[in-house]
């Protein structure tokens, strides 16, 4: 395929479909709301990334914006990096160029979580060298709502169960957005199609040892007895909603029983115990995992498990989440871990 031709495809592959269109002007104006113009595009090959490839090259013609296409290969399957030559080639037929970075770390347990770090950590590091302040992510609807699930079946809170923001930090100064969280899959599907004739499948999606896989499977039963994704998603939503005017709430609240000083954080002990249980959830949570630097957030079972630790036991000291925790008469404080110490 020429470039003049791969060109012609991706500047103008929107203009004459109705449904797609609207998707790439919904894309458009988040895309122009974050007065960006370098972006880091998350690519693996599957259907959503690869729409989300499109709609970016797209957005870039007309833009003048940089993009940088990188896929993380995790290292996982004896086939993975055959699978990313795969998708190298397929996006080089349309002038895209894919960078490819390999995992060299190995991934023994809690391999999707821990997959993520190791992803989200070699974009962060690529993101640093190369100056851009803004990853896209191809998430969409379907992932929120088994994201929903996910959260519901390990007990969490409002917090939680609100899912996925648009928008998150990665260590405060790099941008994670997620501007395709209101589409379907088959509305990417069809995209990808259309565009790139082809789309990826990773086998690992099939795997029934995966949470997420088991609740994606339950897509199909789900709805033919009559519990609608759609509808999950604007409970979602809903959840969201009432997420952010806890936030609003939360912020206050957090000034008032945190202090900062050098190497270590105070959590004043008495207003702590005043609060309720879900804003205590928020108060560790936010605290480990703002001193850690860490992309995710402690499980809610843990720093609930922690609370009641606090609770019943006077000058203690736990671990978790890669914080020393002190419990002492007037203040909770945290701590990096520089020892090998046993969470108690």
């Amino acid at each position: 395929m020429s470039k003049k031709n791969s060109n012609v495809i991706l500047k103008d592959c929107f203009k004459d479909n109705e449904e797609l269109s609207n998707i790439y002007s919904s894309f458009k104006k988040q895309l122009n709301s974050f007065k960006k113009k370098t972006f880091l595009i998350a690519v693996s090959g599957g259907p959503d990334s690869l729409a989300l490839t499109a709609l970016a090259k797209a957005y870039s013609y007309k833009n003048k914006c940089k993009n940088y296409y990188v896929l993380v290969d995790h290292n996982l399957r004896k086939k993975s990096s055959n699978e990313a030559k795969s998708v190298k080639k397929l996006l080089k037929k349309y002038h895209i160029p894919l960078h490819v970075l390999k995992n060299k770390k190995k991934i023994k347990n809690n391999i999707q979580s821990e997959a993520r770090i190791v992803r989200y950590n070699l974009l962060e590091n690529f993101c640093r060298k190369k100056k851009i302040k803004t990853i896209l992510t191809a998430h969409n609807l379907e992932d929120q709502v088994e994201t929903f699930f996910i959260r519901l079946s390990r007990g969490s809170g409002l917090k939680g169960l609100s899912s996925m923001k648009q928008i998150n930090k990665i260590n405060g100064n790099i941008s994670l957005i997620r501007p395709l969280l209101d589409y379907k899959k088959n509305q990417l599907i069809k995209i990808s199609k259309i565009i790139f004739g082809k789309y990826f499948k990773d086998p690992t999606n099939k795997n029934k040892k995966y949470l997420r896989t088991r609740i994606r499977n339950l897509k199909t039963p789900l709805e033919k007895s009559g519990i609608n994704y759609d509808k999950i998603f604007q409970s979602i939503k809903n959840l969201a909603s009432s997420r952010d005017t806890l936030d609003y709430y939360f912020k206050n609240i957090y000034k008032e029983i945190i202090v900062k000083k050098k190497n270590k954080i105070f959590i004043n002990l008495k207003r702590f115990n005043k609060i309720n249980q879900e804003m205590k959830i928020m108060v560790l949570m936010k605290t480990i995992k703002d001193f850690t630097n860490s992309y995710y957030s402690t499980r809610s079972k843990k720093i609930i498990n922690l609370i009641n630790q606090i609770k019943t036991k006077k000058n203690a000291k736990f671990t978790l989440g890669g914080c020393i925790i002190l419990r002492e008469k007037k203040h909770i404080i945290l701590e990096k871990e520089i020892k090998n110490y046993r969470f108690s």
